[in-house]
This record gives structure tokens, C-alpha cells and sequence, in this order.
């Protein structure tokens, strides 16, 4: 009776709708507890920074730093930004602003695509938590840069200018990329350029054409012939297979396509974002963290990856609130729930004194290339504090 009574005080809608038989931790009461961790956690982490360096990951119990330019430097600043959006925290404030300043530069040239990754979650979360307009600019240089590495032929948003794993690509674009069209969403808002948005649906478009196969599980890497906008190659180069679903890259499509019908209100994309649910949900093993791939081929044996279910977690909990489907929309806030009970748990959510202040453990980045297997990645504590954010109903 006491555990019923505490949640029924004060409790919010999240927490009224998962509240569990055996008197669990309450959902709010989970949230308030991770960032109890996580701003001491982050703010112990800061300490170990340079003042052109960002973490990364953690390697046999040593911190691993990146430079601004490295694809991931934009999520402890972002990170930052939830927890002062969650606390109001003076300190974690003045982290949050010194460490978004760390990458300006890269506002300003596209080397690849995840200049939408960097901008977006550190400039981009500092304009929308303190509607301070000296974030908006770098904003908008960043989206203009983004807009330069896309081609009306491919209709699509180059990602990389190279080729990797043995393959020769041309004109390579990955899945990964469908998460950099907020940045243009979010540019065309703040400054009217019509083309913004434009190149945005249409690369979104173009994804959908091409990356995904009958199931609505896609691949990874899909190259282009620039000159005439064919397809040259599909492959997954993150993954067990070509043919295989790498596990981080459904997430990245699950939330790219539901973020996409939120900024167009293109119901193409509610569609899609709804399918690969529909792929991935019945999937997943009882605890709901993923395997690095769904086709990997030592299951039950094979790793897990926190990251995947965090950016799965944060998407599935914004499309319980696009959908008409009411099933739907309950099996979605149910299986994010129970990723984030067991993210929040002991088996994922590290101890104090260990794995470098980050949150996360076991998370996979390339298990092909043996690169960051088994460690905790900065962008799965990224996606783990939003849809933490996002179960409260603070997003």
C-alpha cells in the first residue's frame, strides 16, 4: 500500500501508465534516479577534457577521447543539455555551453554527414533549452553546409568520401544519414530556406526507395552512380551480412522516419517508421536489448547493444504518439518502457567508480572491423537520457 501511495503522489502521466503489479520502481522515480547519476557522472568526465577534446568511449577502463571533427563529438555536449534540461543544474549549464563552443568549427564544413550529428545535439539542444539566439546561427551555417553534399541526380545527401571494408563506392549513403535531416528540419524553421526542407524529404524519399527490403529491414550502405542516379551496390558493412539487419541501423530508421513525419507531416513516413516497428519488436529478446545484429548467427551467445535500444527507446516512445493504432501505440510505450527498466538496471547502467563515468555498458560501434565491442559508446548515453526525457514527458 505505501508503494501504491508514493506513485499515486505527484505522479505523472508516464508513470501512471507503467506502473508495474509487483510494485516497481515508479517510472518517474526511475528517471530521477538515472540523472541523479548522470549529473555527477558528466560532470566528473569534464575534468578529464582537454580543451579540444571530447569522450568517445572507454577502453580496458581508460577514457577515450576525439576530437571535434570525430562523427561522435556532438553528444556530450548534447547529453549535457538534457541533464540541465532535466535539473536546471547551474554547473552542468556552464559545461553544457563550454563544451557546445568545443565544435564550432565543424558548423561550418560538411567533411561528411555528420555534421548533422554534431550540430543538432549540441548547438541545435542549446537553442531549444535556452531559446538564446547566439546558438541559431551555426544552426543554419551547418544545414546550408549539410544541403552542399546533396545531389538532385541521386536525389540524396553524400555520406562518405571515401570507400571502406574492401568496397568501391561512389556515391555512398547509409542509413545513419536519415538522423542529419532534423538538422535541416530544424534550419528551415529558424530561417524560411525552402530548400532545406525540400532536400529533406526528398533524401528521405530516396532512402525509402532504395535502402529498405520487403521485410522493411534495410541495409546499410546503398551507392549511387553520380551521373545518372542508379544503384551501383547495397551492402552492410556494420553488420553480420549484406543481407543481415544490423541492429543500430533499424534503430536509425525507426527514428529517422518518425522524426521525418513529425517535421513534414508525410504520412508515408508514419508508414514506414510503423513497419520497421513491425520488423524489429518481435525480435528482440525478452529484456528488449537487441543483439548487434538480428541476424547474427551465435544467438543467444552473440553481444547486445545498449545503443541500438536506446535510439530504439527514445523512437518508439514518439511514435506511440503518431500513431492511430491504439494496439499499436501500447505495445510501443510497453516494449521502451521495458528497455529502459533494464538500461536503468544493474546489467546495463554501470556502477559507480567504473566504466569511465559513462552510463552505459555493452554497447557494439563495429563489430566487423573488432572496433569498440563490448564498451560504452557516448551516443548511446545520448539516446538513453532522451528517451528517459521522453517517458517523462519533458521532450
Amino acid at each position: 500500500m505505501k508503494c501504491l501511495l508514493n506513485l499515486m503522489k505527484g505522479a505523472s502521466l508516464a508513470a501512471a501508465l507503467f506502473i508495474f503489479p509487483a510494485c516497481r520502481e515508479s517510472a518517474d522515480a526511475m528517471v530521477d534516479r538515472v540523472f541523479d547519476v548522470a549529473l555527477s557522472r558528466y560532470t566528473s568526465m569534464d575534468e578529464a577534457l582537454t580543451t579540444l577534446t571530447l569522450p568517445r568511449t572507454a577502453q580496458a577502463d581508460s577514457l577515450v577521447l576525439c576530437k571535434p571533427s570525430w562523427w561522435t563529438s556532438g553528444f556530450y555536449p548534447g547529453s549535457l543539455w538534457y541533464i540541465y534540461l532535466k535539473t536546471s543544474d547551474p554547473g552542468i549549464l556552464a559545461l553544457a555551453e563550454k563544451n557546445t563552443r568545443k565544435v564550432y568549427a565543424e558548423t561550418q564544413a560538411a567533411r561528411s554527414h555528420d555534421i548533422g550529428f554534431v550540430t543538432n545535439c549540441s548547438y541545435g539542444n542549446a537553442l531549444r533549452f535556452t531559446a538564446d539566439t547566439i546558438w541559431r546561427q551555426p544552426v543554419i551555417d551547418a544545414a546550408r553546409a549539410l544541403c552542399r553534399r546533396y545531389s538532385p541526380v541521386t536525389g540524396a545527401i553524400r555520406s562518405w568520401d571515401f570507400s571502406r571494408g574492401g568496397k568501391t563506392w561512389l556515391y555512398p549513403v547509409i542509413i545513419d544519414n536519415m538522423m542529419n535531416l532534423e538538422l535541416l528540419m530544424e534550419a528551415y524553421r529558424l530561417s524560411g530556406t525552402d530548400s532545406l526542407r525540400a532536400i529533406a524529404v526528398a533524401h528521405a524519399h530516396t532512402t525509402l526507395k532504395n535502402h529498405f527490403r520487403s521485410d522493411c529491414s534495410s541495409y546499410h550502405v546503398v551507392d549511387f552512380d553520380p551521373a545518372d542516379g542508379s544503384v551501383r551496390s547495397k551492402c552492410t558493412l556494420q553488420g553480420y551480412s549484406d543481407d543481415s539487419a544490423w541492429a543500430r541501423g533499424q534503430s536509425w530508421g525507426l527514428y529517422g522516419y518518425t522524426m521525418m513525419f513529425r517535421e513534414s507531416g508525410e504520412k508515408v513516413f508514419l508508414d514506414v517508421a510503423e513497419k520497421i516497428a513491425g520488423f524489429i519488436i518481435p525480435r528482440l529478446p525478452a529484456d528488449g536489448i537487441p543483439y548487434w545484429d538480428y541476424d547474427a548467427p551465435d544467438i543467444p551467445d552473440a553481444p547486445r547493444d545498449a545503443s541500438a535500444a536506446a535510439i530504439m527507446a527514445s523512437a518508439l516512445l514518439e511514435l506511440s504518439a503518431y500513431t492511430e493504432n491504439k494496439g499499436s501505440a501500447q505495445l510501443y510505450r510497453r516494449t521502451a518502457l521495458k528497455q529502459l527498466r533494464t538500461l536503468s538496471g544493474p546489467g546495463y547502467l554501470a556502477a559507480s567508480g567504473e566504466n569511465c563515468n559513462f552510463l552505459l555498458k555493452h554497447c557494439v560501434g563495429n563489430l566487423p572491423a573488432g572496433s569498440e565491442v563490448d564498451v560504452p559508446l557516448s551516443y548511446a548515453d545520448y539516446y538513453f537520457l532522451e528517451a528517459l526525457l521522453r517517458l517523462r514527458g519533458l521532450l
